[in-house]
């Protein structure tokens, strides 16, 4: 992956389905105001990502991330790169680190996923909220949200040590995600001011 050369800040949060990213990155954006920009991936117009996701549409591991790497070329084309070179710090729920977790869980080989994904920018900072599979799950269930292709126990597991790994050889911010959203991001501010 690429360092960051443009006057903007390339914030990133990792995790499971359920393991509060979401919730962390909106945070962090109204924390942040103004200066900051906040995207997800894969984005929402990716409507045959969106269907396989759902399960509503059946894809070889390999080509749904192939199509992922397409989406998020686009997205940082089209959006982050744009915002980085205005100098807004730019907040991302998920990004390559989700493709290498997750595709790699589900048997495509993480030198090609890390082949895919070289060109693209490497974030100022990564934040893993490492929350465990069973709280993630609970949660997922709770919020009323109808599982996607990766929400099952087997695969989550392989995930969530993939995530572990991960954060080890980049570096991330680990973030204990048990705790309750305020106690969370209170860690989360605290590593992003120093």
């Amino acid at each position: 992956m690429i360092k960051n050369s443009y006057p903007g800040k390339f914030i990133v949060f990792e995790g499971l389905d359920g393991s509060g990213q979401s919730t962390q990155t909106k945070f962090l954006k109204d924390f942040l105001g103004n200066k900051a920009v906040l995207t997800k991936e894969p984005r929402s117009e990716n409507k045959i990502i969106k269907d396989a996701l759902a399960s509503k549409k059946k894809l070889a591991p390999k080509i749904l991330q192939e199509l992922f790497a397409q989406d998020r070329e686009e997205h940082l084309g089209k959006e982050i790169i744009p915002a980085l070179e205005k100098g807004k710090t730019v907040i991302c729920d998920r990004y390559a680190f989700s493709s290498f977790a997750y595709g790699s869980a589900n048997n495509v080989p993480i030198d090609y996923l890390l082949e895919i994904n070289k060109d693209f920018l490497m974030p100022d900072i990564v934040f893993f909220l490492d929350t465990p599979p069973p709280v993630c799950l609970k949660r997922v269930e709770k919020r009323g949200d109808k599982k996607t292709l990766f929400e099952k126990k087997k695969i989550l597991a392989k995930v969530y040590e993939n995530y572990k790994c991960l954060s080890r050889q980049f570096n991330f911010i680990k973030i204990n995600g048990k705790k309750n959203i305020e106690k969370v991001f209170e860690q989360v501010r605290s590593h992003y001011r120093s």
